[in-house]
């Protein structure tokens, strides 16, 4: 019997029944691909034979339903706890989607030698054997012996093996190698990525499990695999950062158990991943002195300020058309900070090659930064240094004006922490004035480029 395709979306997984150019749900171009759909039932079952797959739930009213608050489970990370929302919840599941080798396998081996003093813990492989894990786990220090190891892609085993250990932290390293044998679509494809997220999923809500899944991201970053696989988990975690520098960066971009936008940072080293208690001053550590082209923000990661160093290289083109890059900075709102630049502020950076770059691998998302992005580009135009106690805070318009962002003065107190004199608002913002901090209050960014001097 010939198998049926499916056609699905690599980007959003919106199945569709035959191949088009762009996907109807997300818009997206050349993203349709092919999977095969039928599902090999076994000769004389009339559903899956999987462990953790029988049994019939229960109806129940709302009040009958007995609830004596979450319960979770500190990981011995402080910044893994903080981007959980102070650890995680007894039988949720959480995804850790990150590039190859950004320190995915190295973070959830860590924990897992303080995750086994107060339980059991099962760490699945399918991407290495028995003794490539016990290399690594000497030379990360994980020495528990509560801690079990099972190197199988086979789902139904796996959840043989979770039955029969109980654990109470269950690890699979990654979700693209398991597989169902009943499906005929190969391994890592849209219906076996479904397939094995839903078990674990199952085995997650029925048993109290807290279940971890390691994900990998396709070139665009996103985590490979349907989209339909962030929906079904509780919690999505991101490994950020370059795999050339030690700083990473981890970010929730979902949890049902609390906040979206906290951070961790660590910084990996050959004894595996240290966390980094205080990122801003880890951050500027080295940060040149008098040197034209730079400037400190602060932005809110969370609940947690960060200041951020942004560097900026101007310099006359020597073709028709300049270059322009832009690294840790979204590249369409440096363009608009640099026609605005050119517009209101009267500096001819249109003719001229235009490098941003974030130092530490951060990505600055919100607006607070447009005020120091704007005065780095004219400290390297006009080859004038800033000064080294100055940070700037501040969206930027179209028409050049400034405006004032949120929490301010956490952002300010943050840069008065680390011995920041001279801090650039917009007259909007309200801050208490502070004996070691001298505010100085900008209309426009024609004012701010008159601190150039």
């Amino acid at each position: 019997m010939k198998a049926k395709k499916i056609f699905y979306c690599t980007e959003c997984g919106n199945e569709l029944r035959s191949w088009q150019g762009q996907c109807p749900a997300c818009k997206a171009w050349n993203t349709i691909a092919e999977a095969p759909s039928e599902l090999k039932v076994p000769r004389g079952a009339g559903a899956s034979s999987l462990p953790g797959r029988r049994g019939r739930a229960a109806v129940k009213t709302l009040r009958e339903i007995e609830y004596g608050g979450e319960t979770r489970i500190s990981t011995g990370m402080a910044e893994l706890d903080r981007v959980l929302g102070g650890g995680a919840v007894r039988g949720s599941l959480i995804l850790v989607g990150g590039s190859p080798g950004i320190g995915k396998s190295t973070l959830l081996l860590q924990i897992c030698e303080f995750l086994s003093k107060g339980g059991r813990v099962l760490y699945v492989s399918g991407e290495e054997s028995e003794r490539q894990l016990k290399m690594r786990a000497e030379r990360l220090g994980v020495k528990s012996g509560d801690m079990y190891l099972l190197t199988e892609t086979d789902i139904g085993e796996t959840l043989a093996a979770a039955e029969e250990t109980a654990p109470d932290v269950l690890i699979a390293d990654s979700i693209q190698t398991m597989y169902n044998p009943e499906l005929t679509s190969p391994p890592g494809s849209v219906g076996q990525v479904k397939d094995c997220a839903m078990s674990f999923l199952r085995l997650s809500k029925t048993s109290g499990v807290t279940v971890f899944l390691v994900g990998h991201v396709n070139k665009e970053g996103a985590i490979a695999g349907p989209m339909v696989l962030e929906h079904m988990v509780d919690c999505v975690l991101n490994f950020e950062g370059e795999p050339r520098t030690s700083f990473r960066v981890l970010r929730a971009r979902k949890n049902r158990f609390g906040s979206t936008n906290e951070i961790g940072v660590f910084e990996m080293l050959g004894s595996g991943l240290r966390e980094v208690q205080n990122p801003s001053e880890q951050l500027l550590s080295g940060r040149p002195r008098d040197t034209p082209g730079t400037c400190v923000t602060c932005v809110m990661e969370g609940s947690r300020p960060i200041l951020a160093e942004i560097q900026a290289l101007v310099a006359p083109s020597s073709s028709g058309v300049p270059r322009r890059n832009a690294t840790g900075i979204d590249y369409n709102r440096a363009m608009m900070l640099l026609a605005v630049l050119e517009k209101r502020g009267g500096l001819r950076v249109g003719a001229c090659d235009a490098y941003l770059n974030v130092i530490g691998g951060l990505e600055l998302e919100e607006p607070a930064a447009d005020l120091a992005t704007v005065l780095a580009l004219a400290s390297g135009y006009r080859d004038i240094p800033l000064g080294d106690d100055l940070a700037a805070i501040g969206e930027v318009g179209l028409t050049g004006e400034l405006r004032a962002v949120s929490q301010t003065e956490l952002r300010a107190a943050e840069a008065a922490r680390l011995g920041f004199r001279r801090l650039v608002l917009p007259r909007g913002a309200s801050v208490k004035p502070g004996a070691d901090l001298e505010l100085i209050y900008v209309k426009n960014i024609t004012e701010a480029l008159g601190l150039l001097k």
